[in-house]
């Protein structure tokens, strides 16, 4: 058993290891002087849409405003009473609630780690939004309307539009009812098109009260005759935001070899020399006048104006991939606020005849009327007087609905979780879209497994989840109603867990 506890301590060393690194990354981030990108930000969509892509007319220069109170300071009670205020839920609604009502003092110590303050922010207006939505539903204002209902609700797998194209029309939005999950992805089939056939595809995220445009979380530029930078054909990939404006720029072909780095073990940018080795150039060609050396000079890019493609943003552990014709192109790492879950809209734009437009593998919650064995995958309640062996805190987010219902039916099944044993827990934050957020509650009230945090999920705020787990599983205390356990454990909602032998080698200890 020695070497299992040194295992576990190794485990422990490197993962604050891990954290130190990863503190002193985002620091060097946050520090990094951020280039101008281009300004072509558009006026904020209009989301009350039907059908889930919509033309969209651009009128005018665009510009970057700011809004008249971004700089506004909003009082620590202020955001405690919107988070922590006196609500009317029923004790089942209240048990995903333990664990945040314990960490009312998080406010007072936001400026701790990066986006604390506006993870908290967030939080609260999303908190409200939610909370008057279940109180609307409980006076039966909400049932008034059923296609109303059904809309809110809807959390597709996959989204489709064919035949794009419509004349003297060349913006387009998809909208992404609940966000992106890891291994989501979306086609995009078109032809470059226009006098230079630039275009752009920007992911991006639900815009803040008072914002006139929302953060991009990842905008693809791909400039077919080149830029100031340069005269080849390039793609620009970048972020932004009403706070920090264009982050760094990813090139590709990148301005040094030295940037090309692994994102997800594949390269930020392939090496673009040739399209295909067994093909023949005309010594006619202009490929053949510019360069000497054969087919090596031969340059390849992966868009061409007046050519078909079919190219895909596929969602990685690390960044976004994109293939086009089924070749690895480019990736981008995730930065800072800017997770893929956020996003909630797809925009093309630029000299682009679109021909479909196809998301799948999109987040969707389960229908609980339809669930097999409900009972089943229900938590059993946790007892004050019969104190578990182990506790579990899974990290998760909230649109990750179908990763928890894979842990409902698989590891969560262990007789030593059935009979309360060992309890598990989910530990998720609020999210920006609403949808997400109904979606969330109706889950923890149907399986009783989820504890709520107050503030929205951001990478960098994995501290504060890993102190909601020590709390919940180390407090005996009757008045927070949460579980005393001899040990507590972390793990995360993508991993399977052998909750036998894990409570067979802690019984040897």
């Amino acid at each position: 058993m020695s070497d299992t506890c040194l295992g576990m301590k190794l485990k422990w060393y490197g993962g604050a290891l891990v954290a130190s690194l990863f503190m002193l990354l985002v620091l060097r981030y946050v520090v990094m002087k951020n280039p101008v990108e281009e300004s072509y930000l558009r006026n904020p969509f209009s989301s009350n849409a039907t059908n889930p892509l919509e033309w969209v007319h651009i009128t005018g220069s665009p510009t970057v405003q700011y809004p008249v109170n971004a700089s506004q300071v909003i009082s620590v009670d202020a955001i405690a009473f919107s988070l922590f205020a006196q609500r009317n839920l029923s004790e089942g609604e209240q048990q995903s609630l333990f664990t945040w009502n314990l960490l009312k003092n998080l406010i007072n110590h936001s400026h701790a780690l990066p986006n604390g303050v506006e993870a908290i922010k967030e939080a609260g207006s999303a908190w409200n939004s939610l909370m008057a939505l279940v109180q609307e539903k409980k006076l039966g204002y909400a049932n008034d309307n059923p296609s109303k209902k059904a809309k809110e609700k809807q959390c597709p797998h996959f989204l489709n539009k064919m035949n794009a194209t419509e004349p003297d029309k060349s913006d387009y939005k998809l909208r992404v009812p609940c966000g992106l999950s890891q291994g989501s992805s979306i086609t995009i089939i078109g032809i470059p098109n226009g006098l230079l056939g630039n275009f752009r595809i920007d992911l991006t995220g639900e815009a803040l009260p008072g914002e006139p445009d929302p953060p991009i979380i990842l905008h693809y530029n791909v400039r077919l005759h080149g830029d100031k930078m340069t005269e080849d054909p390039v793609i620009v990939q970048n972020t932004w935001t009403i706070a920090h404006d264009w982050g760094e720029e990813d090139r590709c072909p990148p301005s040094t070899p030295d940037k090309n780095r692994k994102v997800d073990e594949l390269d930020q940018c392939i090496k673009l020399v040739s399209k295909d080795d067994n093909r023949t150039v005309s010594p006619h060609s202009h490929a053949s006048r510019k360069s000497s050396v054969g087919l090596q000079g031969v340059k390849y890019f992966p868009f061409k104006h007046g050519s078909l493609f079919v190219a895909t943003l596929r969602v990685g552990s690390e960044g976004i991939q994109m293939t086009v014709d089924g070749k690895h192109i480019t990736s981008f790492a995730y930065r800072e606020t800017l997770e893929p879950w956020l996003v909630s809209e797809v925009r093309i734009s630029g000299d682009l005849k679109l021909i479909s437009v196809l998301a799948s593998g999109l987040p969707t919650s389960e229908d609980s009327d339809l669930t097999v064995n409900l009972e089943a995958l229900k938590a059993i309640p946790l007892s004050h007087q019969k104190p578990v062996d182990l506790f579990i805190g899974v990290f998760s987010t909230a649109n990750n609905f179908k990763r928890r219902m894979a842990l409902r039916r698989t590891w969560m099944q262990y007789p030593e979780v059935r009979s309360g044993t060992v309890a598990v827990r989910f530990f998720v934050g609020m999210h920006k879209n609403q949808i997400v957020n109904e979606e969330l509650w109706n889950e923890a009230r149907t399986y009783g497994d989820i504890q709520l945090m107050p503030f929205v999920d951001y990478y960098s705020l994995i501290t504060w989840k890993t102190l909601a787990i020590c709390t919940f599983g180390n407090s005996p205390h009757k008045q927070t109603e949460v579980v005393s356990a001899k040990f507590v454990m972390k793990t995360d909602d993508d991993a399977f867990l052998r909750v036998g032998e894990v409570v067979a080698s802690l019984s040897r200890i």
